[in-house]
């Protein structure tokens, strides 16, 4: 007995579409390691016609006083706040997430974001007119860029496509979005929320699109940078192909491409709290998190306490199907994805010594143990490399200068964290520390109203935030004679 795979289509200009060539892609469900849907597998033709829809779409958007697009934001909030439950069932799918924790962890946050950002909306302002040269008026205009072309990620489908989909509108823009191949469900599911309030309201339909495809669709020959302004998330080498394919007609591009967060654990520490919440920080979502605190530095007379109290707790946490209401996390996110993480573990050095885990959970699926591996190096491939998965490493350090450099020394550099009752030291290690997040005593949380970024290889721009809300506008100097 066959069951029917769902069908999953593109939305341009207010309606959903199959590719234009009628190519299609099989979904997994990632707790289950079976297809449960299709997909369209898009091409350029695809893409243009969303492109176009968009294009078409942003002079009327553009040209919405403020408050028009703040009510368009804010009914999209309540929209999704009454359709929670079909969100959290449709990204569980999607994901393989536990249902409970979805519904706690990420729906609140994700319609917090919309409203913040329905906010901002309203505060789309330069700087304050004057004049710097006699009988001459300068004023500031901040501008909308047009239209964004956004690539979002699979570790969290639904949260990341409104970091980028809502700054982008309420400042004045179109957008075009692709989802990752492996999830695009619940993109497809905003699709349909956002055009239905968008109708609602009498605003163009080609305001919001969304285009289904792999790698080939995203770049598609360079056809989704003929946007303005170009938004890609999670994948370095991906990241990388976009910002070079931008520069040859100098387009803008946010990039936030990965971490490999170290989190600095000094002897005053209250090792069991600490412990507690680092655990969390490094298995939530399966470790699939570019801020995961999976790279411990401790310091060496606490080392042996700390390691036996992580492997503890990594033994203690669960990961299992989305609706076992026990577990910490569900599956990695595909087959692609396991063969990375057990490769890592494969590849570990002799010095090397596995604490807990390190192994795949069951046959079904893409489950992996919470693992903890000691006695590491500075130069292995696990420490310099992004594992993205529920793998925490540790490493000793002697004194502050050399957590610094073993912290500071990977490519990424996008968050942290530092553990210690020293405010001083606290002080000196969030100047030191070279990531554009500092956490003291905590490691992972995120609020609407503060940047999230970081530096190096981890790509550059900023989501959430006023910072976030800028980086989709563009600056104007004005000038009028007073004569």
């Amino acid at each position: 007995m066959t069951t029917e795979l769902r069908r999953l289509r593109n939305y341009i200009d207010g309606e959903f579409r199959d590719a234009a060539d009628g190519r299609t892609t099989e979904v997994v469900n990632p707790a289950t390691g079976e297809p449960y849907a299709t997909a369209p597998l898009s091409g350029a033709a695809d893409v243009d016609a969303a492109m176009a829809a968009a294009e078409a779409a942003f002079p009327a958007w553009r040209d919405l006083v403020p408050g028009e697009r703040q009510k368009a934001l804010l009914k999209i909030a309540d929209a999704f706040e009454a359709r929670a439950e079909e969100l959290i069932a449709t990204e569980s799918e999607n994901t393989g997430k536990p249902i409970g924790l979805t519904r706690d962890e990420e729906i609140p946050p994700m319609i917090d974001q919309i409203r913040f950002f329905a906010g901002a909306a309203r505060m789309l302002e330069g700087r304050s007119a004057g004049e710097y040269m006699e009988g001459l008026t300068s004023i500031i205009r901040r501008e909308p860029v047009g239209v964004c072309a956004q690539v979002a990620p699979w570790n969290y489908p639904m949260m990341m496509a409104v970091w980028k989909f809502a700054p982008a509108l309420a400042a004045g823009n179109t957008v075009v979005i692709k989802p990752s191949d492996t999830t695009p469900a619940s993109t497809v599911l905003f699709a349909e929320i956002i055009g239905g309030v968008l109708a609602e309201l009498g605003h163009p339909q080609g305001v919001f699109n969304v285009i289904c495809g792999d790698r080939e669709t995203g770049s598609a020959d360079g056809r989704a940078l003929r946007a303005r302004h170009g938004v890609h998330h999670r994948l370095g080498a991906g990241g990388k192909q976009v910002a070079g394919s931008a520069s040859k007609d100098l387009k803008r591009v946010h990039l936030e491409l990965g971490g490999k967060a170290p989190v600095v654990v000094f002897e005053d520490t209250d090792i069991p709290k600490a412990v507690e919440d680092i655990s969390v920080a490094g298995f939530f979502n399966a470790g699939q998190d570019c801020t995961a605190a999976t790279r411990v530095l401790v310091h060496e007379s606490i080392h042996d306490e700390f390691v036996s109290a992580l492997a503890k707790a990594a033994a203690e946490t669960k990961t299992g199907a989305p609706d076992d209401e026990d577990v910490l996390y569900g599956p990695l996110n595909n087959a692609n994805q396991l063969a990375q993480v057990t490769g890592f573990i494969d590849r570990l050095p002799a010095h090397a010594k596995v604490e807990a885990g390190g192994h795949r959970v069951g046959d079904k699926g893409f489950f992996y143990a919470p693992t903890v591996v000691s006695g590491l190096k500075q130069d292995d491939e696990i420490i310099q490399n992004e594992v993205f998965g529920p793998v925490i490493t540790v490493q000793t350090f002697s004194d502050e200068q050399q957590a610094i450099s073993y912290a500071n020394g990977v490519e990424y550099a996008l968050a942290s964290s530092v553990w210690t009752k020293d405010h001083a030291r606290a002080m000196r290690m969030s100047k030191a520390l070279d990531f554009g997040c500092v956490w003291i005593n905590t490691h992972i949380p995120l609020v609407a109203e503060m940047p999230h970024g970081g530096f190096k290889k981890s790509g550059y721009g900023k989501d959430l935030s006023a910072y976030g809300f800028e980086d989709y506008t563009r600056i104007k100097h004005v000038m009028t004679s007073l004569g």
